[in-house]
């Protein structure tokens, strides 16, 4: 997958505010309404084309597009169930 393709997967994405963490706002959208290979691809992809970087004591790989970062928990790719998103922060 290349990145006008990821660009546009996550554009149409439907996602969903984590309403259970208020106070680290943020979206994410499920595997199970996606497509499972193109889920798959997009994580692929995200992990590909994004950075490390630190949060609290942990490090992820952050995709940022659009005023936003996209990451997933670090999982392997058949495990992961989720893609965050949140407002980007300099």
């Amino acid at each position: 997958m290349d990145e006008i393709e990821l660009r546009n997967l996550l554009t149409v994405a439907r996602f969903k505010f984590a309403k259970s963490m208020p106070k680290i706002p943020h979206h994410y959208t499920l595997r199970e309404t996606w497509d499972d290979a193109t889920f798959a691809e997009a994580v692929i992809a995200i992990r590909k084309y994004g950075v490390p970087r630190r949060f609290g004591n942990r490090m992820y790989i952050y995709y940022d597009f659009n005023g936003n970062s996209y990451w997933t928990m670090g999982d392997t790719i058949n495990n992961t169930i989720l893609i965050n998103r949140a407002e980007k922060v300099d």
